[in-house]
């Protein structure tokens, strides 16, 4: 889905709760952002007046209702130790909706629609607000959703999915949660049981390994994909050329092609002349 007008504003923060290790979940009031939001898009917030950290920090929308956005984090640096930091009733400066989001039309078949979403780690935030959006769309449309993680304290959002109708799920590298072994090994399962490729898109979201793997399982059968890249970003808005990534047409902006790719378009670095 295209990405639309971005607004450079204030969002005053309504809550911010840990969620559990280093995973948090923030609800920003910024009715400009929310009411044009898609699933797939981003924002890229600014923590404090001063130099440290001195640029905004990218953040998947993880859902959007009325004035509110939500977002989910996970504290690993400087920038997020501080955002973890912040009280309800501050106030942020937020740019957003920035990126390309999902493309959900549903044009491809005249049966039962399928959509697989692949979450690995943090990659659920952009996924429930997907789920979500999916699930207002069509009766027609059938979604299961496959998470993986590490362990089982990396497995998150799995109500959050629920609540939408979805089947899900779980794998996880040490077994401690769902099935043992890598999201991938669920997503070769489900589209073995696909009856036609071109009633079925796949949409997935989490770290690179993850994405490569994805890409391979679907590849193999035929399938569409949507992949949402995870990078670092300076601007955000195109700009700073510093999140590009190589394509079959040349290299393009995390921030700005993306971050959602059409599977197809995506070499991995791989690229020949």
């Amino acid at each position: 889905m295209s990405a639309k007008k971005a607004f450079n504003t204030k969002a005053k923060l309504i809550s911010n709760q840990h969620i559990s290790g280093n995973n948090w979940h923030a609800l920003l009031r910024v009715p400009a952002i929310a009411a044009k939001a898609v699933p797939g898009q981003f924002i890229q917030v600014r923590f404090s007046e001063g130099i440290e950290p001195l640029l905004r920090r990218p953040f998947s929308i993880h859902g959007a209702r009325g004035a509110d956005i939500s977002i989910m984090y996970e504290v690993v640096g400087t920038g997020t130790r501080i955002f973890s930091e912040k009280k309800a009733g501050e106030t942020l400066e937020v740019v957003g909706p920035l990126g390309n989001g999902f493309d959900i039309s549903l044009s491809r078949c005249k049966g039962v629609e399928v959509s697989i979403l692949v979450a690995g780690g943090m990659g659920v935030a952009p996924l429930v607000f997907l789920a979500q959006k999916l699930s207002t769309i069509s009766s027609k449309l059938e979604t299961v959703v496959l998470v993986g993680g590490r362990t089982r304290e990396q497995v998150l959002c799995l109500n959050e999915f629920r609540k939408t109708g979805c089947a899900v799920k779980v794998s996880t590298d040490d077994g401690s949660s769902g099935t043992r072994g890598r999201v991938t090994n669920l997503l070769e399962n489900a589209l073995r049981k696909i009856d036609d490729p071109e009633c079925t898109m796949v949409y997935a979201c989490g770290p690179k390994s993850m994405l490569k793997g994805v890409d391979t399982v679907v590849k193999k059968f035929g399938i569409p994909a949507q992949l949402s890249l995870e990078s670092h970003m300076a601007c955000g808005i195109g700009a700073c050329l510093g999140c590009v990534v190589d394509t079959t047409e040349g290299y393009k902006r995390v921030c700005k092609e993306g971050p959602v790719f059409n599977a197809q378009e995506l070499t991995w670095g791989e690229r020949t002349e």
